[in-house]
């Protein structure tokens, strides 16, 4: 038989292919919903406002009322702390304590009128006497053993410019600079006993230089 007459198979038919449908009313909506970009460049611009509004306003209640940084100012605290040093300052619920080191800033007390850093010697209530022959200190008539302090040989004794004892008044302290023949301080008519209202806070922490990190402790407490 010849192939030409053999019957041909059917071809299967093709399926129709599906016609693109053109967007929903719901996907429409939705492109339209969409804000412009100038209005989302907006809405960024503000969520990042906010953001650093945010920030600020915590950093300054921070350095209001919790801690702050405090640069050492000359050599009056040598050999505890030295010129140019960073350290945190806090005065959140603070009573000065004697052997803290804390920052003083009264203004009325030219040429000392910007912050000073010293230590507390004798708080609201005691007796202070100095004998500055053998730098003999007395709190309350009991000799004080200071560790901290410093007297450089290649400097006069610095006394007292006013009559020692001395009681403190009820909001007074008596401070002075553990470098003893380098400081202004309580010694000095022009700063005398401090009144406790011009101590800005006391040094918790030297953080600069890093390699003298330092978390200062109360030498007069029992750990």
């Amino acid at each position: 038989m010849n192939e030409n007459n053999l019957p041909k198979e059917p071809k299967e038919p093709k399926e129709p292919k599906e016609p693109e449908t053109p967007d929903t009313p719901d996907t429409a909506q939705e492109e339209e919903k969409k804000p412009p970009m100038r209005e989302r460049a907006l809405r960024t611009f503000y969520d990042l406002f906010e953001v650093l509004a945010t920030v600020t306003v915590t950093v300054m209640l921070v350095y209001a009322f919790v801690c702050r940084l405090q640069i050492v100012d000359g050599s009056s605290m040598l050999q505890t702390l030295h010129d140019g040093e960073r350290l945190i300052v806090s005065d959140l619920a603070y009573e000065p304590e004697r052997g803290d080191i804390v920052i003083i800033h009264r203004i009325d007390a030219a040429p000392y009128s910007q912050p000073i850093v010293k230590r507390v010697i004798a708080t609201p209530g005691q007796t202070v006497d100095i004998d500055f022959d053998t730098w003999t200190l007395t709190v309350d008539g009991t000799i004080v053993e200071e560790p901290y302090r410093w007297l450089d040989p290649e400097r006069v004794t610095l006394g007292c410019e006013y009559e020692l004892p001395i009681t403190l008044g009820e909001h007074e302290i008596f401070v002075m600079g553990d470098n003893r023949n380098g400081s202004a301080d309580s010694r000095q008519e022009e700063l005398g006993p401090i009144d406790v209202r011009t101590v800005v806070g006391h040094a918790l922490v030297r953080v600069w230089p890093r390699n003298a990190f330092t978390v200062f402790e109360n030498p007069f407490k029992e750990n």
